[in-house]
């Protein structure tokens, strides 16, 4: 590998934002490329990356695949929306490219199987946005409750009404469409349930409830209000976990709450604080790191270096099984049925 890493960026939203504050101050990086549709977007994130490098001077595409042609990077991150993915994958592994792909990877199974067999018949490197894993808190919970395993978890990520409005090119915010986005079980939940999975084990089955027709009157807005997702696992434990987009009152957030026979780990915030028990042993606390984007994203990088994929928490055929839980969700949801879960 050469003495700087030429990255290329496929993607330059709101996330893009938040691991573009530790790349661009990251001195054995080069961002080689920018690419994503939406002008203003690109343009706000080369001004932040200039303000933090001044030297920087990507080259700027409205096309992913144009600039890992044009660019030909050493890495590749993929920020885009779920149902955008596709093209860039594929380039990336027909160039022999690691990338690094936010969640969720996409919004169809298939074709996330399909990315991972060719990935893995390539041998690339690939990592998945699923940040929590790095965090020491979360690394110590996994480790206990390999001894004594989980009985049962249960969890929210409730916030209060989404506000979508037109934009100049029409159609408004991606999120708050199911088509688009999976909703908010697959693109927000999908870490809770990448959590339970890494702490708790593999799931077997998912049995899902929604409840709509309380948010009222939005543009552009057909995804679920409200869901209730039970997930039956492997080690023949349970997982309850629920979600909300239209509690404007507050009193929500995010948590996960573990136990096992003698374990208790209770995870709250975005930043996942936990409070671990034990029995016979005092209680620990453990802040959640607030740079997380940055031990994730070296690692990541770390690992393309070296060419050694030991400390990447999760590649991408980890990754699918975590979306895969979403989307399970999403079935039962529309069928009132449970969903076994392929793995």
């Amino acid at each position: 590998m050469p003495a700087k890493l030429r990255l290329g960026i496929i993607g330059c939203g709101g996330i893009c934002a938040a691991h573009l504050k530790g790349l661009a101050a990251m001195s054995d990086l080069e961002i080689v490329g920018m690419a994503d549709p939406q002008k203003p977007h690109m343009d706000a994130r080369v001004a932040e990356l200039k303000a933090i490098n001044p030297d920087a001077s990507p080259q700027t595409f409205a096309d992913g695949v144009e600039m890992i042609a044009a660019t030909g990077p050493d890495v590749v991150y993929i920020m885009i929306p779920p149902y955008a993915h596709g093209p860039m994958e594929r380039a990336c592994i027909e160039r022999k490219i690691p990338f690094f792909t936010e969640k969720p990877m996409a919004l169809d199974m298939g074709f996330v199987r399909e990315i991972a067999a060719e990935v893995e018949k390539a041998g690339l490197l690939t990592c998945v946005g699923y940040m929590n894993r790095y965090r020491k808190g979360v690394q110590k919970a996994r480790e206990l409750f390999k001894k004594d395993p989980a009985a049962l978890a249960f969890g929210d990520w409730i916030g209060g009404s989404p506000n979508p409005k037109p934009t100049d090119t029409g159609g408004g915010s991606w999120w708050t469409v199911m088509s688009k986005s999976g909703g908010q079980a697959v693109e927000q939940c999908t870490h809770t349930f990448d959590l339970v999975r890494f702490i708790c084990g593999e799931a077997v089955e998912v049995f899902a409830h929604a409840a709509t027709g309380f948010n009222v009157g939005l543009y552009n807005y057909d995804v679920h209000d409200a869901s209730l997702v039970n997930i039956k696992l492997k080690n023949g434990g349970i997982a309850n976990l629920v979600s909300a987009c239209m509690a404007n009152a507050g009193g929500g957030g995010v948590t996960l709450n573990i136990f096992g026979h003698d374990t208790t780990a209770m995870f709250s915030g975005w930043e996942h604080n936990v409070k671990i028990l034990q029995v016979g042993k005092e209680p620990e606390e453990i802040k959640g790191e607030g740079d997380i984007f940055v031990i994730e994203d070296t690692a990541f990088l770390n690992a393309v270096r070296k060419r050694d994929g030991s400390g990447i928490q999760c590649q991408y055929s980890d990754g699918l099984k975590s979306l895969e839980l979403g989307l399970a969700a999403n079935q039962s949801m529309a069928t009132g049925k449970p969903v076994e879960i392929q793995g």
